[in-house]
């Protein structure tokens, strides 16, 4: 799959396409309509569709109509191609070590 890296990195970018996205994500394959992502995210009805119209020109989520809806979903393909690219040279090429362990936090009295 073939996707313009720079013009998803501008879409992802800005906080309420940001929200989209995750919303979206967490929605899993099935999607959501405007509305319920506006109410989700808080981002106006308006908003939502500006915003809309911008991830789906980055080819980060497809729209499909169902009745009088206008659905929308995560392209996980290009988002696994984004990750893909993101840590293509991790660690500098060599395996990763796990994720060391956060030390708690002490409480000040």
């Amino acid at each position: 799959m073939k996707l313009n890296i720079v013009n998803a990195l501008y879409a992802l970018a800005q906080e309420s396409r940001l929200a989209i996205c995750r919303a979206l994500v967490q929605a899993g394959p099935d999607g959501l309509p405007a509305g319920k992502i506006s109410k989700l995210t808080h981002i106006a009805p308006s908003s939502v569709s500006f915003h809309m119209k911008e991830l789906v020109l980055a080819n980060m989520v497809f729209s499909r109509s169902e009745g009088r809806y206008v659905i929308y979903s995560a392209n996980f393909a290009s988002m696994n191609v984004l990750l893909s690219f993101l840590t293509e040279n991790c660690c500098g090429g060599k395996q990763c070590l796990p994720a060391m362990k956060a030390k708690p936090v002490k409480k000040k009295p």
